[in-house]
């Protein structure tokens, strides 16, 4: 929205707010909608404020944690098994405004009632985004999408690349060699394995520090507390390298975010799921101009193509510790990805992004809207049926 307001400031953005069941917040005065959501009726009555709204077009950023709910069922054989009900078709079928989704997670392999509600979204949706081209084969070639996808990168700020002693020194890190994760932390970041690295990185650069920023995811936090930064901290304590890993446990503001960024020597996103297709934290790692070690995700392979970045299998605490000595042991070899990262990320910045998605916008606004061809052909397919 910041994005798009720069772009153009006439430009109003007003907010549709998805509030998970027993939560209330104080949100500012943008937030126009509040939407449940536990409660499919809810996201009807959004859609139908909406069209009387004087809003021109509506954009949807599309995550399976937030429109909808999981269910277990049981099957033929007697099993169970888990089956996605999505209510972000009832607010599809009831606006009459355009559309344009943002699909935040592409499965590579989805059950059935995922398959049928990415295409079901594709199809009442004037204008389908993802943030990758891997994105785009998986909807050709996985769910049948037929329709165009647009990509707009995961937006980034404009960051400038220097300063790494200045914020060091700020951060009271002045002689350390600093390898740094930020975001949510919760077990499918495989932060243990990186831990598990640390020796023989201390062993080659005895005044290395790894740095977990961020606090505990609060779905995490809601159903296990600190468990699982607990169990971080006991691995810490076992291997006995409490000097050279630490933790910020807070919340970080953007300007924090990027002098971490900035002061790091290198980046890891030890990430333990293969099907992740978009991770913001990489993205501004690379914005930044890092030289970055990841696993193998879809984002990851996508984004560190072409030698830009070093690529390791899941949960190999060996692989990383090669990977990170191979960065801290060659001054040229890292200032190489460096540049290359840079190069690669200064193209998703957000104002790249903001324009992106405004000029989408205008796009549908100025044109007759491809909605109201579909309302008419689920009408007329009603009144035959």
């Amino acid at each position: 929205m910041h994005a798009i307001a720069e772009v153009d400031p006439k430009v109003t953005c007003y907010i549709a707010a998805i509030d998970e069941p027993s939560t209330l917040r104080a949100y500012k005065a943008n937030v126009h909608w509040r939407i449940r959501q536990d409660r499919e009726n809810s996201f009807r009555q959004a859609a139908r404020e909406i069209n009387a709204s004087n809003v021109d077009i509506v954009v949807v950023q599309h995550e399976f944690g937030l429109y909808g709910i999981w269910s277990d069922e049981l099957s033929s054989d007697g099993s169970t098994h888990s089956v996605y009900h999505d209510y972000l078709w009832s607010f599809l079928l009831e606006i009459k405004k355009p559309v344009i989704t943002t699909l935040h997670t592409v499965l590579p392999e989805p059950s059935p009632s995922i398959r049928e509600t990415v295409r079901s979204i594709c199809q009442f949706s004037d204008e389908v985004v993802v943030m990758s081209n891997t994105a785009v084969s998986l909807l050709e070639d996985v769910y049948g999408i037929e329709k165009r996808i647009r990509v707009i990168p995961h937006g980034t700020p404009v960051i400038d690349p220097s300063g790494r002693h200045t914020f060091k020194a700020k951060m009271g890190l002045k002689d350390r060699t600093l390898i740094s994760t930020f975001g949510l932390v919760d077990p499918r970041k495989g932060l243990e394995f990186m831990i598990a690295a640390m020796p023989d990185i201390i062993r080659d650069h005895p005044d290395a520090l790894y740095l977990i920023a961020g606090q505990t995811h609060p779905d995490l936090l809601r159903v296990q507390g600190e468990a699982y930064r607990n169990q971080l901290i006991d691995l810490i304590r076992h291997l006995g390298i409490e000097e050279h890993v630490g933790f910020i446990d807070n919340y970080m503001t953007l300007r924090e975010i990027i002098e971490l960024l900035l002061a790091s020597d290198v980046y890891v996103t030890p990430y333990l799921d293969p099907n992740q297709i978009t991770s913001g934290t990489l993205s501004y790692a690379l914005s930044a101009g890092k030289a970055i070690v990841s696993t193998r995700y879809l984002h990851a392979i996508e984004a560190l193509a072409d030698g830009r970045g070093i690529l390791v299998d899941f949960r190999n605490a060996e692989e990383l510790s090669v990977a990170v000595n191979s960065i801290l042991n060659d001054p040229e070899y890292k200032s190489r990805l460096e540049h290359a990262t840079y190069l690669y990320g200064r193209e998703t910045t957000w104002p790249k992004s903001g324009r992106a998605f405004l000029d989408l916008a205008y796009e549908h606004v100025h044109s007759p809207s491809a909605r109201q061809k579909i309302a008419a052909q689920s009408t007329r397919r009603g009144v035959e049926a």
